[in-house]
């Protein structure tokens, strides 16, 4: 909730706006002069005119290679000159006039002389639409140039059609392929950017850097440009370890091509400072942002809106260190400098009234910070629009200024505003791209999402309006790519066409690949350490990643406008004899200091009616610490007694469960969404005060969020009977008979389980059908199920916490889904020559069809967990599962019995056919095991969670 990433990226935007200098150069050579005999030589033309025409010629000559040196100051004079003398050669209207016009234009321009630039822009555009009609490329590029001046002036509205009419007209004239075109495309991109329009820049941004180097070759300014705005996308949107190597070849190639000493050297360092900035790496971020101010200094002058742009970045810098006296007067000057050069009336003024302000209030300058911070919000509104992100920004910072002072009602007032313009362009963002794309985007909006219940919680904590926000925010942000992506392929799915059916094929063998090359190597490390390996490892994720973004961008025709995720749109979605409990990791805010505390646990609770209420938990590595203890001793099974088994859940339903019981009044039913590591154990197996376990009182449905309710509102039809997959045969014969459904990838051999195939030749009779045993029990034939009522495997199941080679870890952080999954019948390493290993991973079952699935029960080891991302849930078979669309889930969270489990899934069956609900027919199940005399270990039957759709399967 800090405004450090606000200060940065919009600084980064007002020095990447440089990057449009080397867009010119094209554009200008495209309006050179044509050959004097195709000149309109007017009859006035007298002998001492040729003296003024050679004259202008030779200062064409001095600016254009005073411009391609970045010598801006120097140009500036000469060509004004050389305007003067062309027009007292021709007269009123030539074509070499609107070449100078155009070129003194720009150099102003890049001056920050904007005022003085855009007459001469428009007069251009009249000229040459007088000499060459409408439909002329030297049109279109007066359009590009005047677009791109209202663009620096934050006049977004007015540069967009401009972009789009140029872009148009450059295609038409000169076809698709042209550097024009790219240019174009690039300058439209940057528009987009400046607005927060992350997902409609992007493929514009790519569509220029390649057809750069097609057309220009590898090697090219314009290509340096390029890598500079694409890299510059990328941290807009958090996605640091992508833009830094863009950063550093932009940087490297601007220097080769064009000599240490230039403009577009300076701003590359200033961009990758300002990539190690917001990365905290200051100690590397500082030098290179003194190298770029002095740069700019020397090449562009004392007074130029970039050097205001150094200034402000390298004050933000000292801002972040704490070294407030050093940063206030660079601040002060670049405020200073920018009004005169840009006026009173720039985005830029917007932000360094934000960033000084910003300083006031780490100082407790309150009353000086206020009216500054005002200042800019209403500014950033006038001139960027009500829903532009540095809006949000600055109402945050206002919530923050007023947290600060103690109004809660104001803290409250702004707070609310800025986060609902967060969700406008959340939903904007989210709604195409990559998974990773979207993670990394989520997470630049971590300040707020944290700050929301650390207020409630810690500063008016018994205030319904500031609770309400909280759990607002939870529902907005807890899961929100999950659902997004799960919505998105459901839409997908249900308006079918043969061009994403094609896409979605492709897609699914896209997975297999991953998966195919991270596990192949688990033999051989040598593969995995080669050159080659890499290569193709990169380019099989980078084309998940364009088809992944391909679909999502044709689900976004099929999608409905739905109502906003509040409180009142989820409120009435839980049942009468039920509660929702809603569980966050979040880290408490201080506003006084702009810093983190250690992560806490709290629980918002909140019934069909009445107001939410909330408890702070405790400190989150206490609570993580319990759970630790607790889940290692089902490590080895049942050799530890009940007792010290009910000690530890004791301990942990203390420090959880306890306060929330005493909120939960007659409920019985409870919706728990957990977050972080609490997502790793069973709550029915935690003990209360009369040493009960908890599934004895209460029937728990597990949820990733609150909003999941609106989802399981639309229930859709299943295609397909009942699939039971089992007792797989694996190509690797077992030396033994395992009692445990888990598997090492790594051993020469795999052991059978009996018990699977008793446990699927027991439900297929209660179900009337033939289970899938055997060679039959194949990945393809799990791929090929299509929206079964239930898919239940029964296998070997796995977790993979660590990658399995060093050449994998990138691709693996990038697709968490990788680590987890089933092993069946026919694993081999490598694959067989259709592209199956028997290795299903949870990536691989995110791509299968399973919208009007009613059921998923996978009954093996550890396929409920996997990698944990606070906020968005677990990285493993579940998340998969709710991507492939079905409506529940049973799955396990440490190693099972084979015997047991299979005792256990024969019993749940049978109350599934007595028409109980999901999850009540679990946990009658559960209780009579603990009945028993033979299963009443929790090892036994606490392994297995439903979640997702708790009600009967025959609605």
């Amino acid at each position: 909730m800090t405004n450090q990433n606000t200060r940065l990226t919009t600084l980064l935007f007002a020095g990447l706006s440089l990057a449009g200098l080397s867009l010119s150069l094209p554009q200008i050579a495209l309006t050179q002069s044509p050959p004097p005999s195709s000149l309109p030589h007017p009859d006035s033309l007298i002998a001492n005119s040729t003296d003024d025409l050679a004259e202008a010629n030779r200062l064409k000559q001095q600016v254009e290679q005073l411009y391609n040196q970045g010598k801006y100051n120097e140009a500036i004079p000469l060509a004004e000159r050389m305007l003067r003398l062309y027009q007292s050669v021709y007269g009123e209207d030539h074509l070499d006039i609107t070449y100078s016009l155009n070129y003194l234009g720009i150099l102003y321009r890049n001056q920050g002389r904007y005022t003085e630039a855009e007459p001469l822009y428009r007069q251009a555009l009249e000229m040459k639409k007088r000499l060459l009609g409408e439909e002329h490329p030297h049109v279109a590029t007066s359009l590009n140039n005047l677009a791109y001046l209202y663009e620096s002036q934050g006049r977004y509205t007015e540069a967009e059609p401009l972009y789009r009419q140029a872009l148009e007209m450059y295609k038409r004239l000169l076809g698709e392929e042209h550097p024009l075109v790219a240019t174009s495309l690039n300058n439209l991109a940057y528009l987009y950017e400046s607005q927060g329009r992350y997902t409609e820049a992007e493929p514009l941004l790519r569509q220029a850097l390649e057809m750069r180097k097609r057309l220009l070759g590898q090697d090219h300014p314009a290509v340096a440009t390029s890598l500079n705005n694409l890299a510059g996308s990328y941290q807009s949107q958090g996605r640091y370890t992508e833009a830094e190597p863009l950063l550093r070849q932009a940087l490297e190639m601007s220097k080769r091509l064009l000599g240490e000493e230039h403009p577009h050297v300076a701003l590359s360092l200033n961009n990758l400072a300002a990539l190690y900035d917001n990365q905290g790496r200051y100690s590397e971020a500082e030098p290179l942002y003194r190298q770029a101010l002095e740069m700019r200094k020397r090449l562009l002058g004392q007074e130029h809106p970039d050097v205001a742009t150094s200034l402000n970045n390298l004050a933000a810098l000292y801002d972040n260190q704490g070294r407030y006296s050093e940063a206030e007067p660079l601040y002060r000057q670049a405020l200073e400098m920018s009004k005169r050069l840009l006026g009173q009336e720039h985005p830029d003024v917007a932000t360094s009234l934000n960033n000084l302000a910003g300083l006031y209030l780490y100082q407790g300058r309150y009353s000086e910070a206020e009216p500054l911070y005002r200042q800019a919000l209403e500014m950033s509104k006038r001139l960027l629009g009500e829903e532009h992100p540095d809006v949000a920004q600055s109402l945050n910072n206002l919530a923050l200024l007023y947290a600060n002072l103690n109004d809660i009602d104001n803290t409250l007032t702004f707070l609310q505003q800025g986060l609902n313009v967060e969700e406008y362009n959340l939903a904007y963002n989210l709604a195409s791209g990559f998974e990773r794309q979207k993670r990394d985007y989520l997470q630049t909006l971590s300040g707020s999402t944290n700050f929301a219940p650390s207020f409630h919680l810690h500063h008016a904590p018994n205030n319904p309006k500031a609770a309400n926000l909280a759990l607002t925010t939870i529902f907005r942000r807890k899961g929100r790519i999950l659902d997004v992506s799960t919505n998105s392929l459901q839409r997908l799915r249900q308006n079918l066409t043969p061009e994403n059916q094609t896409l979605l094929d492709e897609l699914s063998e896209a997975y297999s690949q991953l998966a195919n090359l991270i596990y192949k190597t688990s033999d051989n490390d040598i593969i995995s350490a080669s050159e080659d390996y890499r290569t193709q490892l990169a380019s099989v994720e980078q084309r998940v990643q364009q088809l992944e973004n391909q679909l999502s961008r044709h689900s976004e025709q099929f999608r409905i406008e739905s109502k906003p995720v509040t409180i009142e749109t989820i409120q009435p979605l839980i049942p009468d004899d039920a509660v929702l409990v809603e569980l966050v990791r979040y880290f408490p805010y201080n506003p006084s200091d702009d810093s983190y505390d250690a992560p806490r646990y709290a629980a918002y609770i909140l019934s069909s009616t009445g107001e939410p209420e909330a408890i702070d938990l405790g400190a989150a590595d206490t609570i993580e610490k319990r759970i630790t203890d607790f889940r290692q001793l089902f490590q080895n099974g049942t050799q530890l007694p009940i007792p010290l088994i009910q000690q530890s859940a004791r301990a942990l339903d203390k420090v959880i469960m306890a306060p929330i019981r005493e909120k939960l009044g007659n409920s019985r039913h409870i919706l728990i969404a957990p977050d972080g590591a609490l997502s790793l154990i069973p709550f029915e197996a935690l003990v209360d005060e009369s040493n009960r376990y908890l599934v004895e009182t209460y029937s728990f449905t597990y949820l990733t969020s609150g909003r999941d309710l609106l989802r399981l509102q639309t229930p859709f039809p299943s295609h397909d009977n009942p699939v039971l997959i089992a007792d797989p045969y694996f190509q690797r014969p077992g030396e033994f008979v395992a009692d445990i459904r888990f598997i090492d990838l790594s051993q020469i051999t795999f052991a059978p389980l009996p018990g699977t195939a008793e446990e699927a030749e027991a439900i297929g009779q209660l179900l009337n059908i033939t289970p899938l045993m055997g060679n039959r029990a194949t990945e393809r034939a799990v791929k090929q199920v299509n929206s079964p009522s239930i898919l239940h495997i029964a296998t070997h199941g796995f977790f993979e916490s660590n990658p399995q080679s060093e050449a994998g870890a990138d691709t693996i952080n990038n697709n968490p889904l990788l680590l987890s999954g089933l092993v069946l019948a026919g694993y081999s390493v490598g694959g067989d020559d259709g592209g199956e290993d028997g290795i299903l991973t949870a990536q691989e079952v995110s791509a299968l069809d399973l919208v009007g699935t009613k059921l998923v029960v996978l009954s093996a080891c550890d396929t409920g967990l996997g990698n944990i991302d606070a906020g968005e849930g677990i990285y493993g078979l579940r998340r998969a599962l709710v991507l492939a669309g079905a409506e529940s889930q049973v799955m396990s969270l440490w190693k099972v019995s084979d015997t047991a489990t299979k005792d256990l899934m024969v019993n749940y069956y049978q109350k599934l056919r007595e028409n109980q609900g999901r999850s009540e027919a679990l946990r009658q199940t559960q209780l009579e095991m603990i009945e028993s005399g033979e299963y009443q270990h929790p090892y036994y039957w606490a392994a297995f969670i439903p979640s997702g759709d708790w009600t009967p399967m025959e609605r």
